[in-house]
C-alpha cells in the first residue's frame, strides 16, 4: 500500500467532491447551482448556470476519480482546468498569498494533482487493480496541458457569450428606496 499517495487521493479528491456539491446542491454548507450560477455570471463566465454546472461536476467528479484512483490523468487534468480558471477569473489580482484572497491554495492543488499524474494513484487504486495505471511525467505533462486546454476553452466560451440586456425599470420609484439588506457571502472559488 503507498501511504501518502492514498491520503493525498483522499484528501485532495474528497475536498474537491465537496467544492463541486457544495456548487452543485449547496451541500457542505455552499450556495447551490442558482446562486453559483450568478456569482459566475458577476465573474464574467456567462452562461453562469452552464459554467457553474460544468465547474461542479469537474470538481466533483474529478475529485470522485481521484478518491478512487481511477483515470489520474483525467481526473488530474479536469481540476487542473478548474483551478487554473479559478486563478484567472478570482485570485490572480490578489496576488499569491491565499491570506489576501490569492492563487496560494490553488497552485497546491495543481501541484497535488500533477504528483498524482506522475507517480500514478498507487495501491489499492481501480487503476492499479484493472492494470490501467497511467504514471510518469508524459502523463503529468499531458495532464498540465490539457488542463491548460479545458481552462482556456472555459474562457472563450465566455468571451464569446454576451452579457444578459439589463432589466428596464417598469416605474420610477416616488421616494428613495430603504438600504438594503447586506447580502450573504457570495460563493468562493478554491
Amino acid at each position: 500500500m503507498k501511504l501518502g499517495r492514498l491520503s493525498l487521493r483522499l484528501a485532495v479528491g474528497g475536498l474537491f467532491v465537496g467544492h463541486g456539491t457544495q456548487k452543485l446542491f449547496g451541500w457542505f454548507g455552499g450556495h447551490g447551482l442558482e446562486a453559483t450560477a450568478g456569482f459566475f455570471e458577476n465573474l464574467g463566465l456567462r452562461p453562469g448556470k452552464r459554467h457553474a454546472l460544468a465547474a461542479g461536476a469537474a470538481e466533483a467528479g474529478g475529485g470522485a476519480l481521484l478518491v478512487l484512483g481511477a483515470a489520474t490523468p483525467l481526473a488530474s487534468a479536469v481540476l487542473i482546468a478548474t483551478m487554473l480558471t479559478a486563478i484567472q477569473r478570482v485570485h490572480l489580482k490578489n496576488g499569491p498569498w491565499a491570506s489576501d484572497g490569492g492563487y496560494e491554495y490553488n497552485l497546491v492543488l495543481i501541484a497535488a494533482a500533477l504528483a498524482l499524474a506522475e507517480t500514478g494513484p498507487g495501491e489499492p487504486s481501480i487503476d492499479a487493480a484493472l492494470g490501467s495505471e497511467r504514471q510518469g511525467p508524459k502523463w503529468a505533462a499531458l495532464a498540465l496541458l490539457m488542463g491548460a486546454i479545458g481552462a482556456a476553452g472555459a474562457h472563450a466560451a465566455a468571451s464569446g457569450a454576451l452579457a444578459p440586456p439589463a432589466e428596464p425599470d417598469s416605474a420610477p420609484a416616488a421616494e428613495p428606496d430603504p438600504a438594503p439588506a447586506p447580502e450573504p457571502n457570495p460563493p468562493t472559488a478554491p
